[in-house]
């Protein structure tokens, strides 16, 4: 009996190798086709080793090399003029590029996406923190003859008249330095700066803070606003100008005349009987 259970163990064992044996076989048969069929279809398909972004980025933002990665991409497919091994995205000792327009994720990187190193996304990306841009109304006169170019910086002066405390009483006509060394971002239309043409521009774009925007609206909405060129190394700090044409031809003031004190006086009335009295009486303010 124990003999008999001896030869069938022997038996069940056998046929369980036997079994593990051909289950290995079929797994790596199965493997190496599946290996074969994805070496064709590589085959089939040729590829190109191209920049793609890694995440979105949005129009005007700064593009890094940690923004972009080399990715196969399909030959049939590939757009032109693309960044690759032979054609680098950055090199060493370049400025930084700026989205030309929005990116998505794995998005294949080209010129027309994105600027050349140093260069910018129009006006939003020479906004700095915290500004704004506003255009103000020029022609000959008021700006400089057309010999402005986006990234000049220029003084601004409003010339205008203002009310007195008196209603029927308005204040001579005056000039007034209302903003010093505001940044020129445009010129018309055009914020190239490498631009030298001479043109006679109708309106500047200028970078400001909201408070100094709100002041240059309001000067532009009840006078006429003129622009001075300002030196590009000029650090120095304009002091308060104001000028009208009294200090313009070096006259002085004309002197108010004091209306003399008129002497107080005070009186009280008293009845007496049917007649009312008029008494006067020191007056007590």
């Amino acid at each position: 009996m124990r003999l008999l259970f001896g030869l069938v163990l022997i038996a069940g064992l056998g046929l369980a190798g036997f079994a593990v044996y051909l289950a290995q076989n079929y797994i790596g048969t199965y493997q190496a086709a599946l290996n074969a069929e994805r070496a064709k279809s590589v085959e089939a398909v040729p590829t190109r080793q191209i920049y793609v972004t890694t995440r979105a980025i949005a129009h005007g933002e700064i593009v890094t090399a940690e923004d972009v990665r080399l990715a196969p991409w399909p030959v049939e497919i590939l757009p032109e003029k693309t960044f690759g091994a032979k054609s680098p995205l950055f090199k060493e000792g370049d400025a930084p590029r700026v989205a030309m327009r929005a990116l998505e994720k794995f998005e294949a990187v080209v010129p027309t996406k994105i600027s050349e190193p140093g260069g910018d996304a129009g006006l939003t990306s020479r906004l700095r923190p915290g500004e704004r841009a506003f255009a103000i109304k020029v022609d000959v006169h008021t700006g400089v003859s057309g010999f402005l170019r986006p990234g000049d910086q220029v003084d601004v002066y409003w010339t205008g008249k203002v009310a007195t405390e008196s209603a029927n009483r308005v204040r001579g006509e005056f000039t007034k330095l209302i903003q010093a060394g505001v940044r020129l971002i445009a010129i018309d239309q055009t914020a190239d700066m490498a631009d030298s043409d001479v043109n006679i521009a109708r309106s500047v774009t200028v970078a400001a803070t909201p408070q100094e925007i709100a002041a240059l609206a309001q000067a532009q909405s009840t006078g006429r606003l003129s622009l001075s060129l300002m030196n590009s190394n000029d650090i120095t700090v304009a002091d308060v100008i104001e000028v009208d044409q009294r200090v313009m031809l070096g006259l002085e003031a004309p002197e108010v005349e004091k209306a003399e004190p008129v002497a107080q006086s005070c009186t009280t009335r008293v009845r007496r009987g049917g007649e009312v009295a008029v008494i006067p009486i020191p007056c007590t303010n």
